[in-house]
């Protein structure tokens, strides 16, 4: 572990005075950047909803994606993806979680754990949200299921991922799969909201070199040929560790939609703008900013976007279109994105969560130790060792895995 990490406050001052002293122009990097910003948040306001790209799984199969298409998608960072699954499985997976949860008496059990809701708010009770359960049967289909392969394999291909020295920083055609979450948000709910922020890392962006070499044209180099989609470097960073924070390296955040949603139905809003981290970690090095402060940013929770230092940003969130059962969504890992506060829609919000992270090295060194949970029921290593699932009937075992399955959790050799 760094030196830095055992006191993140005086790493900060550190970090920040070393990145002014090497960055002679930051004040004219910022400037640049705010001007180009504000041309980007006109577009998006003036486009709203329109400004996430949508395709469909059926012409990513039939290969007519346009490269005007796939830019725009590495422009706003997100894509909505429709008919990744069958209306119908979807809608039969999410009958089955339901059932799952039921039979196994999840909210019961609950009550006496601290999950995520509590991580994430000041709730100090009440009906779970987001579910600690990773095993489902419905969950170890999707992630396995080869459209789902399909579509994570054509999203790895938008990237860069080989270096200037020729070697690829990840496989896009290898998967590793990563056992997250299920959403389940009724009407009403409003304990679930999420202010803006993006996940991987916080303070670390400023403190850490692994990071200063992601984001190499930002503070050392030609500020405009920044490219979110350039890997170098990605797959080496070392974050805090921490329960809000990722120990894989994915080039997209997603999620399946099981029931219908859209805007007021207590789901995703995002900042379609890919490159705005450029932004923000300049924005933090401005002398506005207090020596020990990087505009808010905490160690070891997630990056947050707060109006006090970038409203302009934020007036560039919008919520996701309507997606229907099998849709799936996806956003790059970087990207600003946020929950709305509440569900005032009339019908349950339903997701799985399942991002794609592709076969390197990193990756591959965190498939074992979670194996070994899988194998045991208990909670994925990145989250809170809640460890329901122990004892869960018709929980998924290696009997239903795939061949595929079997290779993207690192129990089969590819």
């Amino acid at each position: 572990m760094p030196s830095w990490m055992h006191n993140p406050k005086q790493g900060v001052i550190e970090a920040k005075a070393a990145l002014l002293t090497q960055i002679s122009d930051s004040a004219v990097r910022m400037a640049w950047l705010q001007e180009w910003l504000m041309d980007e948040v006109a577009v998006v306001k003036a486009e709203g909803a329109a400004a996430v790209p949508q395709i469909t799984f059926r012409d990513l199969q039939l290969e007519a994606i346009s490269t005007t298409q796939k830019d725009r998608i590495r422009r706003r960072g997100c894509v909505v993806i429709r008919g990744v699954f069958d209306r119908q499985q979807a809608m039969a997976w999410n009958d089955e979680i339901s059932r799952y949860i039921d039979e196994n008496h999840y909210y019961e059990k609950a009550k006496d754990k601290v999950g995520l809701d509590r991580y994430f708010s000041t709730l100090a009770a009440g009906r779970p949200q987001i579910f600690g359960l990773y095993w489902s049967r419905p969950q170890m289909q999707a992630r396995q299921h080869e459209n789902m392969s399909a579509v994570r394999g054509w999203l790895n291909h938008l990237w860069n991922f080989t270096g200037p020295d020729g070697l690829q920083e990840f496989d896009p055609d290898r998967q590793c799969n990563y056992a997250d979450r299920v959403r389940r948000r009724e009407p009403g709910d409003k304990s679930l909201g999420l202010s803006a922020h993006c996940d991987g890392g916080s303070i670390e962006r400023w403190c850490d070199a692994s990071f200063h070499r992601v984001y190499h044209e930002v503070f050392f180099g030609d500020v405009d040929a920044y490219d979110p989609f350039n890997a170098v470097g990605r797959t080496q960073t070392e974050e805090i560790p921490s329960p809000a924070v990722c120990s894989v390296f994915r080039t997209f955040q997603g999620w399946t939609a099981l029931t219908r949603q859209g805007p007021g139905d207590g789901t995703l809003k995002i900042i379609p703008i890919a490159r705005a981290m450029a932004w923000m970690l300049l924005r933090a090095l401005q002398p506005d900013v207090a020596p020990d402060d990087l505009c808010g940013a905490a160690a070891g929770r997630a990056l947050a976007a707060n109006p006090t230092w970038h409203q302009l940003l934020l007036e560039a969130e919008v919520s996701i279109p309507i997606v229907e059962p099998g849709d799936t969504v996806w956003w790059h890992p970087d990207v600003i994105h946020a929950v709305e506060g509440e569900h005032r829609g009339h019908n349950y919000s339903n997701v799985i969560y399942i991002g794609a992270a592709p076969w390197c090295e990193k990756n591959a060194r965190f498939l074992p130790r979670q194996a070994e949970r899988f194998l045991a029921g208990k909670s994925s290593p990145d989250f809170a060792a809640e460890d329901y699932e122990v004892d869960f009937i018709n929980r998924a075992t290696l009997d239903d895995l795939s061949a595929l399955g079997k290779k993207q959790w690192g129990l089969l050799p590819w």
